[in-house]
């Protein structure tokens, strides 16, 4: 049982999509993965379990989990991915809270439910942040799970002086960005199904070049999009070059850290190095919407060398994911 269990108290799917929508503004660390509209549009909505964490009637912490039970499997899954929730805003990150809604987790589906609970925190190694949950779910298994891989990026501390920051740049990627500015790219901004149809069209005519394996659903993001409110859209940016789109960029920004999503560029966006243009356009939206970090993307070295090196060029820090916690899983 969690610290002054008598001060906490705990709600499941007792929430609209309005009232969730509502919540996530509440908190620093609110994504894109714990918006309603990605949990439903991925999974659907009867999948989908939420738990509020109330202190003295007040919301501390909130979490959404998809559930998952296979038939002809002993135990289902309680899947929670980028969460929980437990940061308000204009606040510290409290330990105590960080606590009660382990428990609480606990409590609901491996307790009552019978389900095994599997997070994937959205809590960086070595930070703070990482300590307190580490120390909070204790009890949890962090080896093993659906998939142990560790989520890596990195991380570009936006607090700095636009000046400053693109002073810290490697030097080539800062004279890329200069090249850039010199080839006569304009840059469109929105959030509306026109930019976002436009985007898919590049990211088609990038894949019919590389023929590489996509590692995401561009399609999936499209939907969520057309059910996310309207301070919580995906900003799409599309650089054009003689009024014709050579690059696109999709990126997330609900809580304090926004994301970058999605990227694409044609033969002539890449010739033309619209890329730099593009993630410094989305580097100075983010300045002006007080967003305190920018989140890469995944990379993976090895796998996809070049993506790597155009990231670590913005000279954020190199930083990987906690390992996921889990508890109630049944022996391979």
């Amino acid at each position: 049982m969690f610290m002054n269990a008598s001060r906490y108290q705990v709600e499941t799917n007792n929430v609209t999509e309005s009232d969730w929508c509502e919540l996530l503004d509440r908190f620093e660390d609110a994504n894109i993965y714990q918006s309603w509209s990605f949990g439903s549009v991925h999974r659907g909505t009867n999948e989908l379990s939420h738990l509020i964490l109330k202190r003295d009637g007040e919301v501390v912490a909130i979490a959404q989990l998809r559930i998952s039970c296979p038939p002809n499997v002993r135990q289902g899954t309680a899947y929670l991915m980028w969460g929980p929730l437990c940061h308000l805003r204009a606040q510290e990150l409290d330990l105590s809270t960080v606590q009660a809604m382990a428990s609480a987790l606990h409590e609901e589906f491996v307790e009552k439910r019978g389900l095994s609970l599997e997070i994937e925190p959205n809590a960086f190694s070595d930070s703070r942040r990482a300590e307190m949950f580490q120390s909070a779910f204790s009890r949890f298994d962090q080896q093993s799970g659906i998939n142990a891989k560790k989520y890596r990026t990195f991380v570009l501390d936006l607090s700095p002086s636009i000046e400053d920051l693109r002073r810290q740049l490697d030097r080539k990627w800062r004279n890329r960005l200069s090249s850039a500015e010199r080839n006569g790219l304009r840059i469109i901004e929105g959030e509306g199904a026109g930019e976002y149809d436009v985007f898919c069209k590049l990211y088609a005519q990038m894949w019919e070049r590389k023929r590489f394996k996509k590692g995401v659903n561009i399609e999936l993001f499209g939907r969520v999009q057309e059910y996310l409110p309207a301070n919580q859209r995906m900003r799409i940016l599309i650089c054009e070059h003689k009024s014709q789109p050579v690059a696109g960029v999709v990126c997330s920004a609900i809580g304090n850290s926004a994301i970058y999503l999605l990227g694409a560029a044609n033969e002539d966006g890449r010739k033309l190095q619209a890329a730099y243009l593009l993630q410094w356009t989305t580097i100075q939206w983010l300045k002006e919407r007080r967003i305190r970090y920018y989140d890469l993307g995944g990379i993976n070295p090895i796998a996809n060398p070049g993506v790597h090196h155009f990231k670590k060029g913005l000279n954020g820090a190199d930083m990987s994911h906690i390992s996921r916690l889990v508890l109630g899983c049944q022996p391979a």
